[in-house]
């Protein structure tokens, strides 16, 4: 959302600035259209006056330069486009013009004489400064009767004016002490616009035309039109306080219940641990739910070092009770104890001693599990089953049955992973079960899923019901008296977990228990 108000931002100023600059070559245009079409009324009306005077057909110069604008079918029409743009590099502002050398074509200079009265009046209403001259650059009509007889072949648009070629060109125009800055209409302007048009005759250049005017300004315009854009101005001013407000409560509203969620977090109420409702913004919902997924994984974090360190606490506690016990014993009445009462004493302080090593090293092996990071290890798992039944067998353990797995199905897991889970769960069916149970280790692949099932079925007893929904709990165990600590299948479970396989206790049957080591198939054997 803050990405797109930054290029709403500034995609709005580019548009200001490039409307702006729009604008002025509108404003520019608009005056040299406003002078094309002066001048062109203008050529004509001095031409008309030439034909009055019935010039020789070898009267003005011949017409030299192609005409610069596309010519439509009819070739009637001629037109003149306007083409000045405000980036357009202006010529020098340009010396007065002075006293010709050359006298004036008297044909022109006639028929100049009848036209001035007729400029002096169009410039007063469209302020403009027009000039007709001869074929030689002589002013012989002026809308300013000072500068008849000055000299304008100076001039780049009229030198190819007088070549038969229409053109506009920009002027520096410097502030003179009288400019207004915002009143005035054509004053306080740095450029003019100068218009120069040919006054044709066939293929006859018999004179020009030249008109000059300065255009209204950006500024200018903006304050002529002031009351509009000011109401325009609060408006819009509105909109944008509308939008603002909008856009606050928006962003704010989700941003208080995010701050009301972290403080419910910080004092452990429920509250704090469930999303905000209709944030609103998608960043932010993101937000509020990665804390309220942070808040849950820690809080469970919690309650689970809480419960794993009374557990601990409790383990530790009976074994180290019984030794001292047994220690205060032999202390005190050591002497008055028969040999086979020492021997006994002493069997039962070394046998919890070896319980407190056991419980030691499988919390070791625990936290080793735990701090396992994920590999791209792959596992073929028919000589991880061969070596396992090889294992067994060595141990005396004749009753074990192996299926053979696919050849060559692998497990995205390490070797002594699965070789480890599938050892514990061999050892528990033993211990459970007795040295008559029966083993059998199979292999189901599940196509859908892309996983494998390794199997590990007993014909044992069982579990009861009330046992299947803590076997796998830490420190849960039926077999305390003999070693057992109860954390063997919650190693195996923590092993599996960080390689993204489960441990599973499958549904109860009419004979033993089957667990299921569900490991996924590397990414290349998916199908």
């Amino acid at each position: 959302m803050f990405a797109a108000v930054g290029v709403a931002g500034f995609m709005l100023t580019l548009a200001g600035l490039a409307f702006v600059r729009v604008y002025d070559n509108q404003l520019i245009r608009q005056t040299e259209s406003e002078l094309i079409a002066q001048g062109a009324v203008i050529a004509e009306v001095f031409r008309d006056r030439l034909r009055d005077a019935e010039p020789p057909d070898t009267f003005g110069r011949e017409r030299t330069a192609p005409w610069p604008f596309p010519i439509p079918d009819d070739t009637r029409l001629r037109p003149i486009l306007p083409s000045l743009r405000a980036a357009d590099a202006p010529l020098p502002a340009g010396d007065t013009p002075k006293a010709s050398r050359v006298p004036a074509e008297p044909l022109s200079q006639a028929a100049g004489q009848r036209l001035t009265p007729l400029l002096e009046q169009v410039r007063a209403a469209t302020l403009a400064g027009i000039r007709v001259v001869d074929t030689e650059g002589v002013v012989v009509a002026s809308s300013s009767a000072a500068l008849l007889g000055a000299t304008l072949a100076d001039r780049l648009e009229v030198q190819r004016a007088l070549r038969g070629e229409p053109v506009s060109v920009l002027r520096r125009r410097y502030a003179e002490p009288e400019d207004t800055p915002l009143a005035s209409l054509s004053r306080d302007t740095g450029i003019r616009v100068s218009v120069a048009l040919p006054v044709l005759e066939g293929d006859r250049v018999w004179g020009a035309v030249v008109l000059t005017r300065t255009p209204m300004t950006f500024a200018k315009a903006t304050y002529a039109d002031r009351w509009n854009l000011t109401a325009t101005g609060f408006v819009l001013l509105g909109v944008v306080a509308l939008m603002s407000l909008a856009a606050g409560a928006l962003v704010g509203r989700p941003l208080r219940a995010l701050m009301r969620q972290t403080r419910a977090i910080a004092a452990s109420d429920p509250a704090g641990f469930e999303p905000v409702a209709r944030p609103v913004v998608a960043e932010l919902a993101e937000l509020s739910e990665s804390l309220a997924g942070m808040a849950t994984a820690l809080r469970d974090r919690n309650q689970y070092i809480r419960s794993f360190a009374a557990n601990v606490s409790h383990e530790f506690k009976t074994p180290l009770a019984s030794i001292q016990g047994a220690v205060e014993l032999l202390r005190d009445s050591a002497d008055a104890m028969t040999p086979e009462q020492r021997a006994r004493f002493l069997a039962n302080v070394d046998a919890d001693a070896r319980r407190l090593t056991r419980l030691v090293q499988r919390l070791l092996e625990l936290a080793r599990a735990d701090s396992m990071t994920a590999t791209s290890a792959r596992t073929e798992v028919a000589p991880v089953l061969d070596a396992l039944a090889t294992r067994v067998r060595a141990e005396g353990v004749s009753n074990l049955q192996v299926s053979a797995p696919p050849s060559g199905l692998k497990v995205a897991l390490p070797q002594e992973v699965l070789d480890d889970v599938l050892w514990q769960l061999v050892t528990n069916a033993r211990q459970h079960g007795g040295e008559d149970v029966q083993l059998h280790l199979a292999v189901e692949q599940e196509d859908e899923t892309s996983t494998v099932r390794v199997l590990v079925r007993d014909t044992g007893r069982g579990i009861s019901e009330a046992n299947r929904a803590r076997i796998f709990d830490a420190f849960f165990t039926t077999a305390r008296e003999r070693g057992g600590t109860g954390l063997g299948l919650t190693i195996s479970q923590s092993m599996l977990r960080a390689f993204g396989a489960r441990l599973e206790l499958l549904p109860a049957t009419d004979v033993g228990t089957t667990f299921a080591v569900v490991a996924p198939l590397p990414r290349l054997q998916r199908k």
